[in-house]
């Protein structure tokens, strides 16, 4: 499907090796505004969709992504152009090591949906293995990149699979950033826990709030916490 139509924009994906998928709509659904960013950073934006999903809930005046793939970057900025919030948005086309050379700004919320396909696996698509292997966003990368552009108040946010939660943790803790929230998300209610979505600060004062999302009860029928967490974006929620 080279479009994704959700209420308030829609997303042209036919160039990105990484489509439309449940992890990105978790994240940019999930990630708590309390703070009320003025200003975001999505690290390895792809389509475009976390930065237009928080362009919906937020009053950020700026929202920067990062995309290093040339298509995806072409495709992020015409989402962002043909979206409501184009004044708002702007992608940066370059790897994460080259946008740190020079950072300018500080960011009030870093999110990001990195690679993690760890294994040594490749599909033939080169573009599509780049968008999916850890090897070209390192988790040690990312968290220091956070450790470094994070606001004082700032907050960082990730999707990432379950079984990297006590490493990626670990690795935030040498950069200073602790989670305050934690939801162990699973395909219905029997089934394992296959996502970690991870909310970090610099507050090292309390233990973090942990709690369970099932996305379907059955095939296609979603559950009541899943519906009104991406009822907002959904066509059919």
């Amino acid at each position: 499907m080279s479009e994704f139509q959700f209420k308030r924009f829609s997303i042209q994906q036919d160039k990105c090796a990484m489509k439309v998928g449940t992890d990105g709509v978790l994240l940019g659904a999930w990630t708590p505004l309390d703070n009320h960013p003025y200003s975001i950073l999505d690290i390895g934006a792809g389509t475009g969709l976390i930065a237009l999903m928080l362009a919906q809930r937020s009053g950020a005046e700026q929202i920067d992504a990062l995309e290093i793939d040339d298509a995806a970057y072409e495709q992020a900025v015409d989402n962002f152009e043909n979206s409501p919030w184009g004044d708002r948005l702007f992608c940066y086309h370059a790897g994460l090591d080259e946008f740190m050379e020079e950072p300018e700004d500080e960011y009030d919320l870093i999110i990001s949906n990195p690679p993690f396909y760890t294994e040594d696996y490749t599909s033939g698509n080169e573009q599509r293995d780049r968008a999916r292997f850890t090897e070209s966003l390192p988790f040690e990368d990312l968290t220091e990149a956070a450790g470094i552009l994070l606001s004082e108040k700032g907050v960082f946010c990730v999707i990432i699979p379950f079984k990297e939660e006590e490493n990626f943790i670990a690795l935030a803790a040498q950069e200073g950033l602790y989670p305050f929230k934690i939801t162990h998300v699973k395909g219905t209610p029997q089934s394992a826990v296959i996502r970690s979505l991870i909310a970090f600060n610099r507050n090292n004062d309390s233990e973090p709030a942990i709690d369970e999302l099932a996305i379907e009860l059955a095939r296609h029928d979603y559950t009541p916490k899943y519906t009104a967490l991406t009822k907002d974006f959904y066509l059919k929620m």
